[in-house]
């Protein structure tokens, strides 16, 4: 239900509905909303891929030094 006039009420919050959702999904450690799946999935995507592009950038950085160190020789 809608705010009016800064007084809002939620038959869900009254009877303890939102905070028995919040315990289940803190404990399973998945949100129960689409939007906090999407969201926790996203965060997990892109430090994943932080991550491989940081490997690839350092294996880059390595061969280009091999390469320069051997043709010195």
């Amino acid at each position: 239900m809608g705010s009016k006039f800064g007084v809002s009420f939620s038959w869900r919050r009254a009877v303890g509905l939102s905070a028995a959702k919040a315990r289940i999904s803190r404990t399973i450690g998945i949100p129960l909303t689409r939007a906090g799946r999407e969201r926790k999935m996203g965060h997990l995507v892109m430090g994943c891929l932080s991550k491989i592009v940081l490997l690839i950038v350092l294996i880059v950085v390595v061969l280009v030094l091999v390469a320069i160190f051997h043709h010195r020789q």
